[in-house]
């Protein structure tokens, strides 16, 4: 390891990304998410229908790149397009059932792959782990002023 701590953050979280992109099959054969959806789905599931609009606020990122990520999604049959809720003009993009089986499913297969990766560890450095990712998260969505909701 590099003795400067911000050079071996830096790169373990490069580390981190990379072991968590790849695209498998999952026990049905069915190739999992990719992790645009992925993370979309989530987003849509944790704070409800959302538009084009809103993504690109919640994300950074811009509608062209937002619309080819969500044709997707409603191409696979992962969400729909509905009327806002709230009586707005934009549409907004709802999980569908489909969406929130695939997630779930991709989800319990990530559990077990980090259980299996962590389960030499102690229970106290687990939580332990998750409290500095989340505590980390946190202070990176408050300085970016987008924070991820959570349950």
């Amino acid at each position: 390891m590099v003795s400067d701590p911000y050079k071996n953050i830096e790169l373990e979280t490069l580390l981190l990304g990379r072991h968590l992109s790849p695209i498998y099959r999952d026990e049905l054969g069915r190739q999992k998410l990719d992790r645009s959806a992925y993370t979309l789905l989530t987003r849509l599931q944790l704070q409800g229908p959302m538009s084009i609009g809103q993504l690109s606020e919640a994300f950074g990122l811009d509608a062209s790149t937002l619309n080819r990520q969500t044709a997707a999604m409603l191409r696979d049959g992962l969400v729909e397009r509905i009327p806002d809720p709230e009586g707005g003009v934009a549409r907004k993009f709802l999980v569908t059932r489909a969406g929130k089986d695939r997630l779930a499913g991709d989800r319990r297969a990530n559990i077990r792959g980090l259980r299996k990766v962590l389960s030499d560890w102690t229970d106290e450095d687990v939580e332990q782990l998750a409290e500095l990712l989340g505590r980390f998260n946190a202070d990176i969505e408050s300085r970016d002023g987008r924070p991820w909701p959570r349950a």
